[in-house]
């Protein structure tokens, strides 16, 4: 009978827990679909039915006259910020009440994650990005362009010798692992100094760590997913992200690397250069007068938090923080960018084409030399690449934590209360949805460049093209990142042709066995070379 008593009271007092804690939008008249206890709205993402860009553009379409909506991920609440006025506003007008991106780490347990700009919070996130914004200003990325173009060169090499050695003219490729190689090789040469061939050498040590580093499967999804909701006790148990190995390979890479240029006074204009000279306090901004050249029409630019200056010393895990931040961000999301570039390109000869004949142009014009400032004159080129990232934008969304209370306003035009959302509760901008919506772009789910031309792209509504964020906390690397892409766009499409094969995916569906944007069955084309 004691028995009985205690259990029917756990009982209802977890009955009375979660409705107190799942009707918490609902009792402000916030929009919401019906939590299931302790998954919330998560049920759909944990058993692999839908990929979390479905999720986040189901929610995004079913409440259409909502300013913002309410969403469960477990027991956390998390409010979906639709209206694009109220996204500007909470992103950088009243920026300062929402600085700071959700803990997934702790950081003793996984001191890489958690001292990483991404994770950083209040001043010392201020401080680090006021220390590395000047790492990724148009001027050190001319400085890597060169180390792009040659990684590029090798791929091509690459390419060439397998077409050659096959039975046929062309090749299938597998278009997500080739540019993972090619995004790998170019983060090993201009991060870390060094010259990989993950063309070549398949199974080389450096690719093999990146793959256990950043390769985000459902396994750590699931992770992130239980440090966000389960803090205190991924902490007790020292969940990590990483394993053990991957942690000493990048420990002992930076540190050999920054040691031995140390004693042998090696000079090579990379990010290990430019994190031992933020380690010194002597990476700046260029002076006033200095132009900041865009990458193309999807660059950011940083604001005035990130141009203070600074006087705090970082220790060692600081500074290898920030270079394996700086690899796992370009090894897996530009890859995925860059792939889906190719699908498009591959699946629309009309604008390979176009795109081929701007490129060849540029390389009679220029006698085969690309540079930073010579690749901004490629338009089209930009067009591409500009809606690839719209189509196909790697972050799916953006994530801030409030850390005070903040007046959201009211969630639509029939309620009575404002909605005040309490310190330590988060919101997320649906850049996906906000992609793909009807009333900002027409037919969005058709690949269209045309809608970055000269004469269209002033129509594009501010706040609603945000392939690397916005606000002060935006992708301190889109110069890089763009750069990279157009770099391997220019290099490929002069050297090879890319159209359609059995296993190209049309229409594409996503894996769900992952966060990132990965075909299920593989992003296949055919290749060939072209006949110069």
């Amino acid at each position: 009978m004691l028995l009985v008593i205690w259990s029917t009271a756990i009982l209802v007092a977890l009955a009375l827990y979660f409705h107190q804690l799942y009707t918490r939008f609902s009792r402000y008249g916030v929009k919401q679909f019906k939590p299931i206890p302790i998954l919330g709205n998560m049920t759909h993402i944990i058993l692999r039915m839908i990929h979390v860009t479905d999720d986040t553009q189901r929610l995004y379409n079913a409440f259409p006259e909502e300013r913002f909506v309410g969403r469960f991920e477990f027991l956390n609440p998390i409010v979906m910020i639709k209206d694009i006025e109220l996204i500007k506003k909470v992103t950088v007008k009243d920026f300062e009440y929402f600085v700071d991106h959700r803990s997934f780490v702790n950081d003793n347990a996984d001191p890489f994650f958690g001292r990483n700009l991404f994770s950083l919070k209040g001043e010392e996130w201020k401080d680090m990005r006021s220390t590395l914004s000047p790492a990724f200003t148009s001027s050190k990325m001319r400085l890597m362009v060169p180390f792009m173009v040659e990684v590029g060169e090798q791929m091509i090499k690459s390419l060439k010798k397998e077409i050659q050695s096959s039975s046929g003219e062309y090749i299938d490729v597998e278009g997500k692992g080739l540019m993972t190689r090619y995004a790998n090789d170019v983060i090993a040469s201009c991060a870390f100094g060094l010259k990989v061939d993950s063309h070549s050498d398949k199974s080389n040590i450096f690719f093999k760590m990146a793959k256990m580093a950043a390769s985000f499967n459902f396994k750590h999804v699931l992770k992130v997913f239980a440090m966000a909701a389960f803090p205190t006790v991924t902490s007790i148990l020292r969940v990590s992200l990483f394993e053990k190995s991957t942690k000493e390979f990048f420990w002992n890479l930076v540190m050999n690397t920054m040691n031995e240029r140390e004693a042998k006074q090696i000079f090579r204009p990379d990010m290990i250069h430019l994190l031992m000279e933020a380690k010194k306090g002597r990476l700046t901004h260029e002076d006033k007068g200095a132009i900041d050249t865009d990458a193309g029409f999807a660059t950011v630019e940083e604001s005035s938090v990130g141009k203070k200056k600074i006087d705090r010393v970082w220790t060692d895990i600081d500074i290898v923080a920030q270079a394996v931040l700086f690899f796992i961000a370009g090894f897996d999301t530009v890859s995925s960018a860059m792939s889906f570039a190719l699908h498009e390109i591959a699946t629309h000869p009309e604008i390979q084409q176009r795109l081929y004949e701007e490129i060849k142009e540029h390389n009679e014009k220029n006698c085969g030399n690309l540079s930073y400032n010579s690749i901004q004159s490629l338009k089209y080129l930009d067009m591409v690449v500009s809606e690839v990232l719209r189509m196909w934008a790697p972050g799916v969304a953006l994530d801030r934590l409030c850390i005070k209370d903040y007046n959201l306003g009211k969630p639509n035009k029939q309620a009575i209360e404002d909605y005040i959302i309490r310190k330590g509760e988060s919101i997320m901008i649906p850049i996906w949805a906000i992609h793909h919506d009807l009333k900002y772009y027409q037919d969005p789910e058709k690949f269209d460049p045309e809608r970055f031309s000269e004469e269209n792209k002033h129509l594009i509504k501010p706040f609603t093209y945000l392939p690397f964020g916005l606000g002060p906390r935006n992708c301190i690397g889109s110069r890089f990142a763009l750069c990279e892409v157009k770099v391997m766009l220019y290099k490929l499409l002069l050297n090879m042709e890319l159209s359609p094969c059995a296993k190209t995916c049309t229409p594409v569906k996503l894996s769900t066995d992952t966060f990132t944007l990965t075909m299920q069955d593989g992003q296949w084309f055919k290749m060939r070379c072209r006949i110069q």
